[in-house]
């Protein structure tokens, strides 16, 4: 345990912060999943339309720094191609 007073507060923070975080991380799992059981059905439509959804959880995980920039394109562009592989 922490015995400096800053220290104390420190791990207050990181454990405040680590529970936001993990929700961000969970809402994005979720989304993604979303996503692929929609492909994985070979329905374009709700495909594209938890997309969307998904898209914009992306979006707020860079803002929150779940995900890095990049990383979050990648994602993006693959499922974006993969749907529209779907007949």
């Amino acid at each position: 345990m922490p015995q400096v007073a800053s220290a104390k507060k420190a791990l207050r923070t990181s454990t405040r912060r680590r529970v936001i975080n993990d929700r961000w991380r969970r809402k994005l799992r979720e989304s993604l999943k979303a996503v692929r059981v929609a492909i994985n059905a070979k329905d374009k439509k709700t495909a594209s339309a938890t997309f969307l959804k998904a898209q914009s959880v992306i979006d707020r995980a860079i803002r929150h720094k779940i995900l890095k920039p990049n990383t979050a394109a990648r994602k993006k562009s693959r499922i974006q191609k993969t749907i529209s592989r779907i007949q």
